[in-house]
């Protein structure tokens, strides 16, 4: 008897299972999504290409030029400010200049992969080189220079990524979970048909999301600062509140898109995640994408979290203003505002 009460109770459940086709949709598409992706990421093992800018000429660099072009793509340029600044903002890997038989190459440590393939293939070419000067011992030689504050460690630049992560987990988490919930325990009929009004409700939800993503920020920045972290923060920083609350809005608006068609709480938080983790991947909140394929990185563009992350980033880390911020606020407010629609057309108040 105890076996057939099993039997019978593991089909039910089952059945139970496979009836959310939602659910069982995404928990199969999940693991095939990131097979997609990191093996699309890490598919090829050859070096990286690096964008290097040359400031004056750098002999050194022309003579090797010819054996590395799958290796640097080199773009000539005569002002050192404007070069540092473009490796600061992530635009190019490195700038290079020469002086005499000093070669000095410029990088970045926000992302710890590209400066480490930076440092070492420039060590190469002067290795090379020195082996080219016949009886000549150590005639080049190699000093690279983060452009950075010597004193700014890659916290600076994982912090907001980790923060953006956070922000859109919780936006996008709380919004579908709480919708299907409502809809479930019929929360939502009530609330219709009490003498409250739509706007009411839909004010509070989108209150409480944000006092709870400015309290993550809160919390988040404090326990960052600590000595034992060491994020030292610019003194634009608070430009990324307004990123964030803009976050929450866009990120909400995707919860709230999932959860007006999620049947349960466990499609909508499979929808969920199959949405949030690989944007975090593609948005660069874990791993820089510098060296995915053209396509992922296009792709990334789509992706509001690249834009949360970056925005923060840019703020926090790279010392940038209100001309940094304006264009992060102004995409994640438009994409709030467009799924907020979409999610208005489609909303139920009870399952049909």
């Amino acid at each position: 008897m105890k076996g057939a009460a099993f039997r019978s109770l593991s089909g039910a459940m089952f059945r139970g299972y496979v009836r959310d086709r939602t659910a069982l949709l995404f928990s199969i598409l999940i693991p095939i999504l990131f097979l997609v992706l990191f093996g699309s990421i890490y598919k090829s093992s050859s070096t990286p290409k690096l964008s290097v800018l040359e400031v004056g000429r750098v002999a050194l660099l022309d003579n090797a030029a010819g054996g590395l072009h799958g290796v640097l793509q080199v773009t000539k340029g005569d002002n050192l400010a404007t070069a540092l600044s473009q490796v600061r903002k992530g635009n190019d890997d490195a700038a290079v200049q020469q002086r005499g038989n000093h070669l000095i190459v410029h990088y970045s440590i926000a992302d710890q992969t590209t400066a480490s393939v930076v440092q070492t293939v420039f060590a190469s070419i002067v290795q090379q080189a020195d082996q080219a000067q016949v009886g000549a011992t150590h005639a080049y030689q190699l000093t690279t220079e983060q452009v950075e504050n010597k004193s700014l460690k890659p916290i600076q630049y994982l912090a907001p990524g980790f923060l953006g992560w956070a922000i859109a987990s919780g936006g996008a988490f709380g919004a579908a979970i709480t919708l299907v919930t409502w809809r479930q325990t019929k929360l939502l009929r009530r609330l219709r048909l009490a003498p409250i009004s739509t706007a009411s409700v839909v004010f509070a939800r989108v209150g409480v999301s944000v006092l709870v993503a400015l309290i993550q920020m809160a919390v988040f920045i404090a326990v960052a600062t600590t000595p034992y972290f060491g994020l030292k923060l610019t003194s634009d920083w608070w430009l990324a509140i307004p990123i964030v609350v803009a976050g929450t809005l866009a990120f909400m608006s995707i919860g709230l898109l999932i959860g007006a068609f999620a049947k349960s709480q466990q499609a909508a938080s499979a929808v969920a995640n199959i949405v949030i983790l690989p944007m975090a991947f593609l948005g660069g909140s874990f791993i820089p994408l510098n060296f995915a394929p053209q396509w992922i990185q296009d792709v990334s563009y789509a992706m509001p979290l690249r834009y949360l992350v970056i925005g923060t980033q840019d703020v926090m880390a790279r010392g940038e203003g209100v001309g940094a911020a304006l264009p992060a606020i102004g995409i994640l407010l438009g994409i709030a505002a467009v799924l907020s629609l979409i999610s208005v057309r489609v909303f139920s108040w009870d399952y049909i």
